[in-house]
């Protein structure tokens, strides 16, 4: 006597009928798709044991229910992205969502490489400098008037020029006698320390610090033979061709200031009348 073989479900005999394999239970198709087949999302019909069934992120359709939301196509065995849980082709869902190049207001694929500034967006080999047309990429570049270039265009069309090295000046710079400069290079004719950011007066078109403008070109006291720099309004005594600064025009014999009060001569000292009455 033959053994029987029957659904662990419903206890109908399977011989000589299809049926379905279980966690090593067999059960009639029946059965089997009445407690374990997926249900469709497109048509919510059971996804039956002779249908192939596709799933995504836990959700199920028939192999003809597989398809775009918005052109209806199929998606079997291609690419698709998902907005709102709806399934769309890779071509619907550019259309609709993906970015429009800023320049050939073309749609820019998901998953090819884009460029992005300032809320617009570029095919990478459409992000180009404006005056060599070369691809910017991932290099530095400079907007100007709606337009991009990159450094050494930009330094090229743009950039002033240092009137003492004749390269672009890209950043900072010091005007001097309307003449742009470099920091680096504007310097004090004499010493080479660096002019910007420090007082500085010139002869004859040329920059000099205070101190070697005073050492160089200014008159000394005639009294502490130091510079008179004259510069910034500080004031100085002069008379017969020689100079004081205010502090040093003193009595010779009592030190009291005489400026602004009468004064006598002795050879190169200058006296107050009182000292001077006994000449």
């Amino acid at each position: 006597m033959t053994e029987r073989y029957d659904c662990h479900y419903c206890k109908e005999s399977l011989f000589g009928k299809k049926y379905v394999l279980r966690e090593e239970n067999p059960y009639c198709v029946k059965c089997y798709e009445s407690l374990y087949s997926n249900t469709c999302e497109e048509c919510k019909k059971p996804i039956g044991c002779n249908t192939r069934d596709l799933s995504y992120k836990d959700r199920h359709w028939h192999e003809e229910c597989f398809q775009c939301f918005q052109c209806k196509r199929s998606l079997v065995d291609k690419p698709f992205s998902t907005k709102d849980e709806q399934l769309l082709c890779t071509e619907c869902y550019s259309n609709e969502y993906s970015s429009k190049c800023h320049d050939c207001k073309k749609t820019i694929m998901p998953g090819s490489r884009k460029m992005e500034h300032k809320g617009n967006s570029w095919h990478e080999t459409c992000f180009t400098c404006q005056r060599c047309q070369q691809p910017i990429g991932t290099k530095s570049f400079i907007p100007k008037e709606n337009h991009n270039f990159c450094v050494p265009c930009y330094e090229k069309q743009f950039a002033m020029q240092c009137v003492h090295c004749k390269k672009p000046i890209t950043t900072g710079g010091v005007t001097y006698r309307e003449q742009p400069w470099h920091k680096d290079c504007f310097l004090c004719t004499s010493c080479k320390q660096q002019l910007s950011g420090q007082r500085f007066t010139s002869r004859d078109d040329f920059a000099y610090c205070l101190n070697c403008f005073c050492n160089l070109y200014a008159k000394k006291c005639a009294s502490c033979t130091t510079p008179i720099s004259g510069l910034g309004g500080s004031k100085y005594i002069s008379f017969e061709e020689r100079q004081w600064h205010n502090d040093c025009f003193n009595c010779k014999k009592c030190s009291v200031s005489l400026v602004g009060r009468g004064f006598l001569t002795e050879r190169d000292d200058i006296l107050c009348p009182e000292c001077g009455k006994d000449i």
